[in-house]
């Protein structure tokens, strides 16, 4: 009897075996590819992933007001040195932020690699990471996976957030990389006057050269000519002409009398020899101010221009020290700073990782690719040619 009681146990422990064997042949793809990572999931989630702390601060690039009130014409002199808007500026600090640069500051402020090791995190979360070395390449790229900094398109606010595994370093990391950004803001400010002064100091070499220039042509045309002022002396020369031509009428009207009332006197000849020297010299004078290649007249069209060059000249040196001016008086003032909108929190709860979440996702993951490849098999082995 115990004989075959011991018989019947072990025919259905065999049974079961032979059981659970069938179901794990049945269903042991399901098992690898669903059942398995989603106990891996559970378990590196549920069990091992390290809590992680985000620290976040907002900011925004601003420009003060005042440059608006600056006049038209030289804020337009300025603007042409390089001078870009707040957003430019803020897309200049999201590279800064993200850049190998950005890292190897931070580094000097903050032990990166040393926030990242801590007894903490986890062996698949901590940095280095598996079967990596400790390089500063492997840094930054762990760096740009803990590190994110995007603008929010609805508060017009950059926002920043740092991960880490304490909420200590967390804050501190963060708080590193808006000094820095501050920082890099007054570098930027520096050079965007630098170069605003010195564009005005070129313009206004250019201009004093322009000035000296014109000022050296009007002299050699005033020595090549013997004139100092062609409408001065053509004026002199007109009042001179307009005298000789009164004392010709004079003159003339007296000669006319004697001839008519003493057509023998003797003094007639002497009259007509001293109305024709009168004639001649009026002439003269004429000839000086108009009517001749070499008359004051020719002369007034060259003048005239070289004069009016000098003028131009003279104004583009008045403003070109204007804009020098506003550009010296821009330097003294900050054109862009960093607004601080929400400071670096020190968070008290970790809200990484989202491990159900992550769990769920695995596992949707794993049935989503389980389905796609079990409905291939059975197309395929629904259109396999039978033997």
């Amino acid at each position: 009897m115990q004989y075959e009681s011991t018989l019947s146990r072990l025919a259905e422990r065999t049974d079961r075996l032979a059981r659970v064997k069938d179901w794990l042949g049945r269903w042991r793809w399901f098992a690898l590819f669903v059942i398995l990572p989603s106990l891996l999931a559970t378990v590196y989630y549920g069990l091992i992933a390290s809590d992680v702390y985000v620290s976040e601060s907002r900011f925004v690039i601003k420009a003060p007001d005042s440059r608006s009130q600056s006049p038209s014409a030289l804020s337009s002199l300025i603007q042409s040195t390089g001078l870009g808007s707040g957003a430019q500026q803020n897309n200049e600090i999201l590279g800064y932020i993200r850049s190998r640069d950005g890292l190897r500051d931070l580094s000097r402020r903050v032990d990166v690699a040393a926030a990242y090791s801590v007894p903490e995190a986890d062996i698949f979360s901590q940095y280095p990471q598996p079967f990596e070395a400790r390089t500063f390449e492997n840094l930054y790229q762990y760096y740009g996976d803990r590190v994110a900094a995007e603008p929010d398109a609805q508060t017009g606010l950059t926002v920043l957030t740092v991960e880490a595994f304490r909420p200590e370093d967390a804050q501190a990391l963060n708080a590193g990389l808006l000094a820095l950004s501050e920082q890099l803001v007054n570098r930027l400010n520096e050079r965007i006057n630098s170069e605003a002064i010195t564009d005005a100091e070129e313009r206004v070499k250019v201009a004093q050269d322009r000035v000296r220039d014109a000022r050296i042509q009007l002299s050699d045309y005033r020595n090549r000519f013997e004139i100092l002022d062609p409408q001065q002396q053509g004026m002199g020369v007109l009042s001179v002409s307009n005298e000789l031509i009164s004392q010709e009428a004079a003159l003339r009207a007296k000669l006319v009398e004697v001839e008519r009332t003493a057509p023998n006197h003797p003094s007639l000849p002497a009259l007509r020899e001293r109305a024709s020297a009168l004639a001649r010299q009026v002439a003269e004078q004429t000839g000086r101010a108009v009517g001749t290649p070499s008359g004051l007249a020719s002369r007034m069209s060259g003048y005239e221009g070289l004069l009016a060059e000098q003028e131009f000249a003279s104004q583009m040196l008045m403003a070109a020290n204007a804009t020098l001016e506003q550009a010296r008086n821009e330097a003294l003032q900050q054109q862009y700073y960093l607004a601080r909108v929400v400071e670096p929190n020190r968070p008290d709860d970790a809200i990484l990782p989202a491990r159900l979440t992550n769990i769920l996702a695995v596992v949707f993951v794993c049935l989503c690719l389980y389905l796609v490849g079990w409905m291939l098999v059975v197309g395929i082995l629904e259109h396999a040619p039978d033997d």
